[in-house]
Order: structure tokens, then C-alpha cells, then sequence
């Protein structure tokens, strides 16, 4: 008799969509038994039990979303009988879901979040077998004590590190600084690597109001005056380069921060971290003189989920430096 349990809570995404034939377009339409009615033998491996959350696409997923979310899957792995937690999700917003659940939960059991690239209407549905690669990794005593993970394409990712890296490969997520933690092979999990550090923000709500901005040639300060305006508590800047913005922008970064609201900054490059290397102005160096806070290497999408955390229980700047020190 098998001594172990897996729930599975399913939120929606493309791995519950096929295809309408009056729109000629992909959307939610199966049932939580239907998808595991595709994973086949999973009952020689673990015991399932189906928690049905929602049926959304991806976009459809707010910050709130996510923290509810997030108390249920606390709910769920506390629990004395729950091995593991699998979670379906979206692919467009599973980064940051994944992100924030690894930020919110204090958990040694695996908590494994999973979607899928194809429809179950197209042909290579990879909705089943990523499904039941999420389930082995969510067994197996090996994934404990590493965080959030992310399982797709049989890679086993840290959700602190993957990102969404193609619109359509199927091994589209990817840790472009350190590559994955491991693999699923033969429905066996191999981890090639321990994850760096794991952060915990013990919060129970998030500050939806934060801004995430790309920064580009010659783009000015008005987007800063309308955040400020419309009582944004904090901005995401995506930086050009090493952490540099164009001197058109200065006026607008300094004015929010004189408003007391943290402007964090990360770079709109795929990899590296920011760093005060340049000291004209716009630099990183008149940045950080600024009190802009550096992100080290998180990309803008995770910045501005961690900074709603963060802001749900301080707006102290250097606390909030502390954590993005991390």
C-alpha cells in the first residue's frame, strides 16, 4: 500500500484548454479528471487528491489570486498526510506565482508548480507528461528543503531562479544564470545542484499598487508623475544595461523618491546583476546616491512581486535594501 499523497491543485492555463471550434481558439475547457485521467499509471506511484482552485488563463491571475492561492497551498502542505503539493498553472504568469509561493511559504515539503506549452488539442500535448514529472519530483524526498520548484520539459528549476524564456519551446523555462537544479529521467528526480539561499517574507496580504517600467533611449519622467499621482507605493525600473537610465528620467525617479515611494531597479538584460559602475548622470553611481535600491539580478516581473510583498509589512527603504540584498 502506498504510504504517500499528492495534491494536486489546479488553477487553469493552457494544460486545461482545447480548442473551440466556433472561435478556432484555445480555451479553458477540461476538468481537473479529465487531465489526470491522461496521466497514466501515476496510481503505482502515489496517492492523488484533486483540489480544484480555478480555471483561469494566466493573464486572468492577479497578485490577490496569487495570495490566495498561497494560503491554500500552506493549508494543504501542512497537512499531516500531504507528501508534496503539485500546482497547475498558466505559463505566461507561472514565474511569478511560483516566485511568489517560494516567497511566502515555510515549508520542507516539495511544492512543485507545473504547466504546460501545447493545448490537449494540438498534437505533443505536453500537459500529461509534465503533469506526471511534477508528480514523481513532488515524491521524492530529494526535492525537500528546496524551495518552490518549477517542472517543465523534464527540468526541475528553482522558482527563485527560472523565467519564461520563449513564447512557444516547450523547454522554454530556463535559469539563464545558473541553469536547472536537475532532471526527471525514468520518472526518477536527479538534482545536479542545491539551490543558493531560500528567503522567506512572512505576509498574509500584498501591496497591488507597484509599478513595473522599461526603461529605453530618450524616455522621459511623465509615467513617474502619473504613478505618483495615483498613489502608487513603489516602481520596478528594468535599467539599461549594468543599472543605468537615461538623464530624461532622473527628475522623475528623484521626485518619486523624495515622495516617499522605493524605487527599486533591476536590468533589462536577461542576465547580470545591477551594479553603481557608471558615475554620470543617470548612472548607477548617481542612482544609488539617489537611494534607488539595486535588485542584484532578479529580472522586473519577480522585483515587482517581491517588492508588493515586501511593502505589505514595511516601507522602510533600508529594510527593504536588506531584502533585495538577497
Amino acid at each position: 500500500m502506498l504510504n504517500n499523497k499528492v495534491a494536486i491543485i489546479f488553477t487553469g492555463g493552457t494544460i486545461s484548454m482545447k480548442i473551440d471550434p466556433r472561435i478556432n481558439a484555445a480555451i479553458p475547457a477540461l476538468s481537473s479528471e479529465e487531465i489526470m485521467a491522461m496521466v497514466t499509471n501515476i496510481e503505482k506511484f502515489t496517492n492523488i487528491e484533486i483540489i480544484n482552485f480555478s480555471n483561469l488563463p494566466s493573464p486572468h491571475i492577479t497578485p490577490e489570486i496569487m495570495m490566495d492561492l498561497s494560503s491554500l497551498v500552506k493549508k494543504t502542505v501542512d497537512r499531516h498526510d500531504i507528501t508534496g503539493v503539485v500546482i497547475t498553472h498558466g505559463t505566461d504568469t507561472l514565474e511569478e506565482t511560483a516566485y511568489l509561493l517560494d516567497l511566502t511559504i515555510d515549508s520542507k515539503k516539495p511544492i512543485v508548480v507545473v504547466g504546460a506549452m501545447r493545448n490537449s488539442s494540438e498534437l505533443g500535448y505536453d500537459g500529461s507528461s509534465n503533469l506526471s514529472a511534477a508528480i514523481c519530483t513532488a515524491i521524492s524526498k530529494n526535492a525537500q528543503n528546496k524551495g518552490v520548484l518549477v517542472v517543465m520539459n523534464n527540468e526541475v528549476n528553482s522558482a527563485a531562479e527560472v523565467t519564461k524564456t520563449n513564447t512557444l519551446s516547450l523547454n522554454t523555462f530556463k535559469s539563464p544564470e545558473l541553469g536547472p537544479l536537475g532532471i526527471v529521467d525514468n520518472d526518477e528526480v536527479i538534482f545536479y545542484r542545491d539551490i543558493l539561499q531560500k528567503q522567506y517574507i512572512n505576509t498574509e496580504t500584498i501591496e497591488t499598487k507597484v509599478a513595473l517600467v522599461k526603461c529605453g533611449p530618450g524616455i522621459g519622467s511623465d509615467i513617474f508623475d502619473f504613478y505618483i499621482n495615483n498613489g502608487y507605493k513603489g516602481i520596478v525600473i528594468e535599467a539599461l544595461g549594468r543599472g543605468n537610465v537615461p538623464p530624461t528620467m532622473v527628475k522623475g525617479i528623484k521626485k518619486a523618491i523624495d515622495e516617499n515611494i522605493p524605487v527599486v531597479m533591476v536590468s533589462r538584460c536577461p542576465t547580470g546583476r545591477v551594479l553603481d559602475t557608471y558615475g554620470y548622470e543617470g548612472g548607477g553611481k548617481h542612482l544609488k546616491n539617489l537611494n534607488v535600491i539595486f535588485a542584484n539580478n532578479i529580472p522586473g516581473q519577480k522585483a515587482r512581486i517581491k517588492l508588493m510583498l515586501i511593502l505589505s509589512i514595511t516601507n522602510n527603504i533600508n529594510t527593504i535594501k536588506n531584502y533585495f540584498k538577497n
